[in-house]
């Protein structure tokens, strides 16, 4: 077959593709905007030019003969980079568009991100957001997330992660619970009152420390606590803090607005608390040779904005 020949049947071996991937003629005809009869055409001039049937077709189905799926899996690939450098090309003369469907903690979320996410919307208006707010490790591939906030140690070794920013845990109460309480000196003082724990397992809640004073770093202490309320969501052991019900152990997040304003109080602010929350906020998306504009777009967004951390 002459090379100006082979020119003429990009978009017949195309069509084949879709065709394979939908698995009926009016179906692949729907997703290429054509008539039925358009594409019935097209594979018959492709088996013409292959001079071998590479389409098996009956009354109520069809299937690829060996030569046909050959041609399809072989050609795969190239079609699909095809794809990805067309859309490539396409985001550098584009405003970040379309939807990007992102979950992230319950708390994270309403207490950092959405006023973040609001500020994004007004620049890049051509954007929409689909939040979930969810503390279960979402599959992102299976459930078509396109951007997961995590606030994890180690992100899937699958995925690319980009570190937003840095936090830290805090032990935290208030003033009029230390004074009726007393303010512990140290970790073991913790024993003798009521601590709000995130309960991590049927275990005996156990809460580990290291001093931050530099001579003693990696001197760590770890004390069994007790207490009469646990949650598995670190908003709700605010709101018991905040009540004077005891002392609560919470990622800055969540305790930066009460502490700047003084209604939550550091409790052994020499201790670093180690172990209990990850101490970096990462955005996860799986791995793909093309990222859309817009989700490089929400994580330099997020990035700058949340550079400075949470601290007080």
């Amino acid at each position: 077959m002459e090379e100006q020949k082979i020119n003429t049947l990009w978009t017949h071996l195309h069509w084949l593709s879709v065709l394979a991937q939908q698995g009926s003629y009016t179906a692949a005809a729907a997703s290429l905007g054509v008539s039925k009869a358009a594409m019935s055409q097209r594979i018959a001039e492709l088996e013409r030019a292959a001079r071998v049937t590479l389409v098996q077709r009956t009354t109520r189905s069809l299937r690829l003969t060996e030569a046909g799926q050959r041609l399809v899996d072989e050609t795969r690939a190239s079609f699909e980079q095809i794809e990805q450098s067309f859309a490539q090309v396409r985001d550098l003369a584009e405003q970040p568009s379309g939807l990007l469907r992102v979950t992230a903690p319950v708390a994270l979320a309403r207490q950092q991100l959405v006023p973040l996410f609001a500020a994004f919307l007004q620049d890049f208006p051509d954007v929409r957001i689909e939040l979930d707010l969810s503390d279960r490790l979402s599959a992102l591939a299976t459930e078509g997330y396109d951007l997961a906030i995590r606030h994890t140690a180690r992100p899937p070794d699958t995925h690319v992660a980009w570190a937003l920013c840095a936090t830290e845990s805090v032990l935290v109460a208030t003033r009029a619970y230390l004074r009726q309480h007393g303010d512990p000196q140290s970790p073991a003082d913790l024993q003798a009152h009521n601590c709000l724990h995130y309960p991590r397992s049927q275990d005996t809640p156990a809460w580990t420390f290291e001093l931050r004073k530099p001579s003693a770093v990696g001197e760590r202490i770890t004390v069994p606590v007790s207490g009469n309320f646990a949650a598995n969501n670190s908003e709700a052991l605010r709101e018991a803090a905040l009540t004077g019900a005891g002392i609560a152990l919470l990622p800055d997040f969540s305790a930066q607005a009460e502490l700047r304003k003084g209604q939550l109080v550091r409790v052994l602010p020499d201790w670093k608390p180690v172990g209990a929350f990850a101490e970096t906020i990462y955005a996860i998306r799986p791995y793909a040779p093309h990222v859309p504009r817009a989700v490089t777009a929400l994580v330099a967004h997020l990035r700058s904005s949340l550079e400075s951390g949470f601290g007080v």
